[in-house]
């Protein structure tokens, strides 16, 4: 089979990246022809695949560009020339709103090709794609249509111009074009995800889908240390969606926690400035790859404390895969994967001291009830998060959907 992998960026970005390339592997280890469609962009890095581009047109904040936000014309006419010479059995979409743009899929179903979309976040039913409002509450206000809701609370980043274009979007595209109707399939990437596209847009409830969760190859690449090294780990955005602000809170008042954060992002600075000296947190920056990993299989926990609706978090995936349990907040797909007092704990997301306790729960923990939680950490990768099975599920559902694809 023939797959043209789509996402806005062609490099490691985020989990919704690592979730492309990590599908791009597979697949060509299985032997079937992978080939790569995205943006344009410095930061774009080498694959073993053909890869084309396509300029991204439009901002949401600039009325004049308003259109090309909506309707990407060169994204467009750089696919049906890409599907003109490639010919792919299945165009396999990740991210590509804002970017990349809907206006794609309509140029792939006249060249006959089904199209399948992996649903990394609320896109499709929440304007700002978080479930958050301007204040950074979690707001499920625009649920069943409501849209403006999007511009009254200000949820696009606090801004009231940039929230009314992205509401603007959001009823632009379901008029025109809705996702439901549109799309082949659907890829969610946890069974939270499903119902809560399910509840806020009842034409979803129809669509040919399927729940997979993320996979990673990590734990046959590392094994797991004889022993950790006692520092807590969280990597990942330094975003206020990302709960790390709370994480931080909650870390520089306990002694015997040691903290490193491992990324970047807009808090950075701010997130620096707020730690008190005397509280053991260093801040390490963006690290990547090897160097990334080995900082996780050392880690005695890493800490999801996330404050939006995570689906299926990769931290979760690559630490369980790696042998190191986990401490998540109880929201969204996360408490399917974290299991209380099996794989690690979770708390009260937003709540400082809710974590602060849980934190001080495990300094207690003896050796062989913390060896526990790392063998359950790993026993659940291997059952949930295996490539091998994940390529099993993924290819039966490329397989149906081409099937049935014009029935």
């Amino acid at each position: 089979m023939k797959i043209l992998l789509v996402n806005r960026f062609l490099y490691r970005k985020g989990g919704s990246e690592a979730v492309f390339y990590n599908t791009a592997d597979l697949l060509r280890a299985a032997g079937h022809e992978v080939v790569l469609f995205g943006c344009e962009d410095d930061l774009n890095t080498e694959y073993q695949a053909r890869t084309y581009t396509c300029r991204t047109w439009g901002h949401p904040g600039r009325f004049w560009e308003v259109e090309k936000y909506f309707n990407n014309e060169d994204a467009a006419r750089r696919m049906d020339e890409v599907l003109e010479i490639e010919k792919p059995d299945l165009v396999h979409i990740h991210l590509f709103w804002g970017g990349i743009t809907p206006s794609v899929i309509r140029v792939i179903h006249r060249h006959g090709i089904p199209v399948v979309h992996t649903v990394h976040d609320y896109r499709m039913v929440c304007p700002a794609y978080t479930f958050r409002n301007g204040k950074g509450e979690v707001c499920e206000k625009c649920i069943g249509g409501h849209f403006m809701e999007c511009f009254r609370n200000r949820c696009s980043k606090g801004n009231a111009a940039y929230s009314f274009m992205m509401a603007l979007e959001m009823k632009y595209r379901n008029r025109k074009w809705h996702p439901a109707s549109e799309l082949d399939g659907l890829i969610y990437v946890s069974e939270f995800a499903r119902l809560k596209h399910e509840e806020a847009d009842p034409l979803f409830r129809g669509c040919n889908s399927m729940v997979l969760y993320n996979c990673t190859n990590l734990s046959e690449r590392y094994p797991v240390p004889a022993a950790d090294e006692g520092y807590y780990l969280y990597y990942g955005r330094l975003s206020y969606e990302k709960g790390v602000k709370t994480l931080l809170e909650a870390v520089s008042g306990l002694p015997g926690i040691r903290m490193k954060v491992v990324g970047t992002g807009p808090l950075e600075e701010s997130l620096k400035n707020a730690c008190p000296s005397s509280a053991d947190i260093e801040f390490l920056g963006y690290r990547s790859g090897s160097e990334l990993f080995e900082l996780v299989r050392r880690a005695r926990f890493v800490v999801v404390p996330s404050e939006w609706y995570e689906n299926n978090p990769m931290t979760v995936v690559e630490a369980y895969s790696l042998g190191v349990p986990v401490i998540g907040s109880r929201i969204g797909g996360i408490p399917e994967i974290v299991q209380e007092g099996k794989t690690g704990f979770l708390f009260e997301s937003g709540n400082a001291s809710s974590l602060a306790s849980v934190l001080t729960g495990t300094l207690a923990l003896s050796d062989s009830d913390y060896s526990g939680l790392v063998h359950n950490a790993r026993q659940f990768a291997d059952l949930h998060f295996n490539p091998h099975l994940y390529y099993d599920r993924l290819i039966a559902f490329y397989e149906r959907t081409v099937s049935s694809y014009g029935r």
